[in-house]
């Protein structure tokens, strides 16, 4: 299920964040957390199965009235399991009015997701 991000969950998500390349660096990873928690275009959702195995982040484009997808991760325990391709499903489905994107970090992935 996909839940939004509340701040109680900081160090669960920052954790799950660290897993994507880019984010691998202390300082990258916390002004990413900072950009989710201030700015209202961007959004970070969490995957929660009995855990919380996943996250979703996305910017919201209102010029195209898109979501682009700029993080996505799954707890290396809980990968090639399709919860990566579950998320984009959800999100799909949370946001049926919105073309869903990716960038340059989440192409690779969501190309493989055959309902996106």
């Amino acid at each position: 299920m996909l839940i939004r991000y509340k701040k109680t969950l900081e160090k669960i998500a920052m954790g799950l964040l660290s897993f994507m390349p880019n984010e691998k660096d202390l300082k990258k990873l916390q002004q990413t957390m900072r950009e989710y928690e201030t700015e209202e275009d961007w959004q970070l959702f969490l995957w929660k199965e009995e855990d919380i195995i996943g996250l979703l982040g996305v910017l919201y484009h209102k010029d195209t009235n898109s979501l682009e997808i700029q993080h996505i991760s799954v707890n290396p325990s809980h990968r090639f399991q399709g919860v990566g391709k579950r998320m984009v499903k959800a999100l799909k489905e949370m946001y049926a009015d919105k073309e869903i994107t990716a960038n340059e970090n989440t192409a690779g992935f969501i190309e493989k997701c055959d309902f996106c």
